[in-house]
């Protein structure tokens, strides 16, 4: 699980950055996704040992609810955005969504992997 961690704190790190630029880095709170995945990936690389994997796990899962419970409102306005409807803030939405389902399948994993 320790690798996956790594893997999706990288996607998350580069969503964050990605969408920063994309913002004209306009806005700083484009970034918390990358927070999101440096931390994921930090808890990864603190579970690659077989006395720490444990722990590594539930702190990540932790930090993977926290991410999701924040990004969730991103999926809500993911259809008009898809649509071509007029959303508020679109790097925004795009954003969210992605961390979203990324921490969506990380969960899925974790979950399995106990």
């Amino acid at each position: 699980m320790s690798q996956h961690s790594q893997l999706v704190g990288v996607i998350l790190m580069v969503v964050g950055v990605g969408g920063y630029l994309y913002s004209g880095m306009a806005s700083p709170t484009a970034l918390i996704p990358a927070a999101f995945g440096m931390v994921i990936s930090m808890v990864g690389y603190y579970g690659r040992h077989e006395h720490t994997s444990k722990t590594a796990l539930h702190l990540a899962i932790g930090v993977a609810v926290a991410g999701l419970l924040g990004s969730a409102r991103g999926l809500l306005a993911l259809p008009t955005f898809l649509s071509g409807g007029v959303v508020e803030r679109p790097t925004a939405v795009a954003s969210q969504s992605i961390m979203a389902v990324v921490l969506t399948w990380y969960l899925a994993r974790a979950f399995r992997s106990r």
